[in-house]
C-alpha cells in the first residue's frame, strides 16, 4: 500500500505578486516548512538537506526552498532549458489527479514549466513569456563554515495565470495533489529526492499516482 502524505497550505493575507521582495520573504517566515527527503532509488543514495514552504495569496502561490548540498551548478540560463540537469527544485501540481503542471527551477531561478499527463511525448511546454511571469528570487550560494556543503535558497512567486488550462481565481478551500522534488541529473553526485515516496524501479518524477494531498486553507 502506497504512503500518501498530506499538506495543509496556509493563506497569506495582505500579500500579492506585486508585494516587495522584503515583504514576500518576511511573509514566508512563519509558514511551516517540510522535508524533501525520500530516496526512492537505492542506486542514487545521496540525500542533500532540502526543506520547502508552500503558501497561497490573493493572486499567487508562494513556494520557497532551502537546500544544502555538496555541489551547486546553474549551467542553464534560458527559459525551458533542461534545468533538471542543474541544482534543481521542482513542484508538480494536479487538479484532477491525472494531468499536472511540472514547475522546475534551477538555483539561479531559470525555469521550465509543462502540462499534460504522464505520457511525456504528449506533454506541452508553456510559452516562454508565461513562464517568465513567475518571479524567481534566488539567494547566492554560500559555503557552510563547518561542512563541505553549499547552502542556497529560492523563492518562487507563481501567478495563477501560469495554470493556463484552468481558470484559477483563488486556491482557498481547494484540494489538489502534488509532489516536491530535488534533483541534479548531471551533478557530480546525481540524486533524486521527493516529498512523497515513489514506488517505481527507476527515477521518474512524472507519476501522479504517487502525489501527496494538498489542502488549501
Amino acid at each position: 500500500m502506497k504512503s500518501v502524505k498530506s499538506l495543509v497550505v496556509p493563506y497569506l493575507d495582505g500579500i500579492s505578486r506585486q508585494s516587495s521582495h522584503e515583504k514576500l520573504l518576511s511573509a514566508m517566515d512563519d509558514v511551516p516548512d517540510h522535508n524533501v527527503e525520500e530516496v526512492s532509488w537505492p542506486a542514487f543514495p545521496y540525500r542533500p538537506h532540502v526543506r520547502f514552504k508552500l503558501a497561497h495569496a490573493s493572486d499567487c502561490l508562494l513556494l520557497s526552498y532551502l537546500v544544502r548540498e555538496k555541489h551547486v551548478r546553474a549551467f542553464y540560463t534560458n527559459t525551458n532549458d533542461p534545468v533538471y540537469k542543474d541544482s534543481c527544485v521542482e513542484f508538480f501540481l494536479s487538479f484532477d489527479t491525472r494531468h499536472y503542471y511540472n514547475l522546475e527551477f534551477n538555483c539561479a531561478g531559470t525555469g521550465l514549466i509543462g502540462y499534460g499527463d504522464s505520457d511525456l511525448e504528449k506533454r506541452r511546454r508553456l510559452p516562454k513569456e508565461l513562464i517568465e511571469t513567475v518571479k524567481a528570487i534566488p539567494s547566492v550560494p554560500v559555503k557552510e563554515a563547518l561542512t563541505a556543503e553549499m547552502r542556497w535558497g529560492l523563492l518562487l512567486v507563481i501567478p495563477f495565470s501560469v495554470f493556463d488550462t484552468h481558470a484559477i481565481t483563488g486556491f482557498g478551500g481547494m484540494r489538489c495533489t502534488g509532489n516536491f522534488y530535488k534533483c541534479g541529473d548531471e551533478l557530480p553526485i546525481p540524486h533524486f529526492l521527493s516529498w512523497n515516496r515513489i514506488d517505481h524501479p527507476t527515477p521518474n518524477f512524472h507519476l501522479p499516482q504517487f502525489f501527496g494531498d494538498l489542502v488549501f486553507q
